[in-house]
Order: C-alpha cells, then sequence, then structure tokens
C-alpha cells in the first residue's frame, strides 16, 4: 500500500472542493491587500512598523 503524496495540486483540490466562490474571492482580497501594504507602503515609520509586525508574529525577513 502507497501512501498518497501531499502535492501543491493535491492541496489545491482539496481547497476548490472544500471552500466556496465567496471564500476563495475574500482569500485572494486579502493576500492582495496585504501584498500591496507590504509592498508599496514604503514611508520609513510604516515600513518600520510592519517590519516589527513580521518580527512580532515569527517571520524572518533577513
Amino acid at each position: 500500500m502507497q501512501a498518497e503524496t501531499d502535492t501543491v495540486s493535491r492541496r489545491v483540490d482539496i481547497a476548490t472542493r472544500s471552500l466556496s466562490g465567496t471564500q476563495m474571492a475574500l482569500g485572494l482580497a486579502l493576500v492582495a491587500a496585504l501584498g500591496f501594504t507590504l509592498l508599496f507602503v514604503q514611508d520609513p515609520m510604516v515600513h518600520d512598523s510592519l517590519h516589527n509586525f513580521r518580527h512580532g508574529a515569527g517571520i524572518t525577513c533577513h
């Protein structure tokens, strides 16, 4: 008996079956908003606060 491999495409299939269209759209909108904020907000004070937040959340960025 061979165990199923946990692949990205398998996870996408599981998410597609278990999430509604609204949930997927909201998730995509959240990722887009966070990405925009992290990439384009470069005011030094805002950038430093986001940097400190990432470290506080346990995200290593350098």
